[in-house]
């Protein structure tokens, strides 16, 4: 969430993602020891240009990154970036007592489908597993299905999923909220349904205000056993 303060204010939600860049130890120590999970946002497959370590890695940028001006691709098969994720960002947040990481923008390997960017990503996402915290992955379709078929098991790199728009879609042109293709949700529901029979958590982010479509959110989350966030802004304010 676009949250940097004050984590109390999820004192009724059991489940939490902050960019815990911006909290204390403190802070999400406590917040946990009040039975609460708290993951980390980690973005491993782009650049932030707001991030203070932006200029030392801003030459590994592959490209634009479309509808997000301050971000770049970045290219993760590059065994800097990949020490710097792994053996200097992680280790800092973990150090703060999150319970996991919410790993974002995995699809990188969707943008660039090459066995260098595939095996640069696999190499993050296990070391980030090797560190025995929970894994979501945001998304990541393309990479799951490549690196299980290629590399290894899925629980390699992962413990759950996190799924963007699978009954929502977001009209970029028209700055709005719509209702998912019927082939688009179908895709997402099997690509959730085969990693959750496999023993992964699965998570839904939706973005709407359409309350007939809240609904049918909601009941198809509750059938399945799914965790879910309903969201009125792309921002992820709160």
């Amino acid at each position: 969430m676009g949250v940097t303060e004050n984590l109390e204010q999820f004192s009724d939600t059991q489940i939490v993602v902050v960019d815990a860049q911006y909290f204390s130890a403190d802070e999400i120590n406590s917040f946990v020891a009040d039975g609460h999970k708290v993951y980390s946002y980690i973005n491993v497959g782009s650049l932030e240009n707001f991030r203070d370590y932006y200029s030392r890695f801003d030459d590994l940028c592959l490209g634009d990154y479309e509808h997000w001006d301050e971000e770049k691709w970045m290219d993760v098969s590059s065994p800097k970036w990949q020490d710097f994720i792994l053996n200097e960002l992680a280790p800092s947040l973990i150090d703060k007592g999150i319970s996991g990481f919410f790993v974002d923008n995995s699809d990188v390997y969707y943008k660039y489908q090459n066995d260098d960017i595939l095996c640069g990503l696999a190499t993050i996402m296990k070391g980030l597993k090797s560190y025995n915290n929970e894994i979501i992955i945001n998304g990541g379709d393309v990479f799951m299905d490549a690196y299980t078929q290629k590399l290894g098991s899925w629980d390699d790199v992962i413990t759950g999923i996190n799924q963007e728009s699978v009954f929502s879609y977001i009209d970029w042109d028209n700055n709005s909220f719509e209702t998912a293709e019927k082939s688009d949700r179908e895709y997402f529901e099997n690509y959730l349904k085969k990693y959750s029979s496999l023993g992964a958590d699965i998570f839904l982010l939706e973005y709407t205000t359409d309350s007939k479509l809240i609904d049918e959110i909601t009941q198809y989350c509750k059938k399945q056993g799914y965790h879910f966030y309903i969201s009125d802004s792309v921002e992820l304010t709160y």
